[in-house]
């Protein structure tokens, strides 16, 4: 496995609507990597939607994903979220130099 200086996916805390989100703060991978990136978000209701989002360096933050319960794919990546939806795992699936960014996890009704 070659290791890329370079790639790193960097985390930050997100908000939305007073609920509270809980990320690590960043993340370092190689590429080719499958990346699994943690939210915390204890404080959710029945109704939030569990929202990813991916921003670089001078520009406005992308959608990635979005989900209410169990596992939701995209051409980007994957959402899966825990039965008590108190936390959620993005899968960026084999990752390059392109995917490294912000990502925020946020809760939207």
């Amino acid at each position: 496995m070659r290791l890329v200086t370079g790639v790193m996916v960097f985390l930050t805390l997100g908000t939305v609507i007073d609920a509270k989100t809980t990320q690590p703060n960043s993340m370092d991978c190689a590429e080719g990597e499958d990346v699994n990136l943690p939210c915390n978000h204890s404080t959710i209701s029945g109704e939030d939607y569990i929202h990813w989002y991916r921003q670089n360096p001078n520009q406005s933050p992308q959608y990635v994903i979005h989900g209410l319960r169990g596992t939701v794919n995209s051409s980007m990546a994957s959402l899966t979220i825990a039965s008590d939806r108190k936390s959620s795992t993005l899968v960026l699936p084999q990752v390059t130099l392109r995917d490294a960014a912000v990502y925020y996890c946020a809760l939207r009704e």
